[in-house]
């Protein structure tokens, strides 16, 4: 039983992760969009915001859901909290506050507000590789 646990948390990591890749992809290209003329700008700002939504909601943030019940589920299933876990646990925190920083990006450009240029927004996509690793 531990092992399939342990394969279905590993499929919703790596749906999570690739769903925080693409999300920042997709706010640059939305903070790109935003900088162009009509009718272009407001007919992908539309399109871009229609794929954010769906990432987010039905991808992103189902898989970090399914991602830490999964994750509590194997730590019942081991037994112990061995010292490399509580090390994985506080990555996973950062990778947590790290999605939330994204959703508050996705909020914000929701809004129309696009506090960030595609340059920073590039930068900050290169953290979620550090938390990968």
């Amino acid at each position: 039983m531990y092992f399939y646990i342990k394969a279905i948390h590993i499929i919703f990591v790596v749906t999570w992760f690739s769903g925080l890749f693409y999300i920042v992809r997709l706010f640059i290209d939305s903070a790109e969009a935003n900088e162009k003329a009509e009718p272009e700008k407001s007919m992908l700002l539309k399109q871009l915001g229609l794929m954010q939504n769906r990432l987010w909601y039905i991808i992103t943030w189902p898989s970090a859901i399914l991602t830490l019940i999964y994750g509590t589920w194997i730590g019942l299933l081991y037994g112990s909290l061995p010292a490399w876990l509580l090390v994985k646990l506080f990555f996973v925190a950062g990778l947590f506050l790290y999605h939330l920083s994204l959703h508050a990006i996705f909020k914000q450009q929701a809004k129309g507000i696009f506090k960030y240029s595609s340059q920073h927004l590039r930068l900050w996509n290169e953290l979620a590789t550090l938390f990968l690793f």
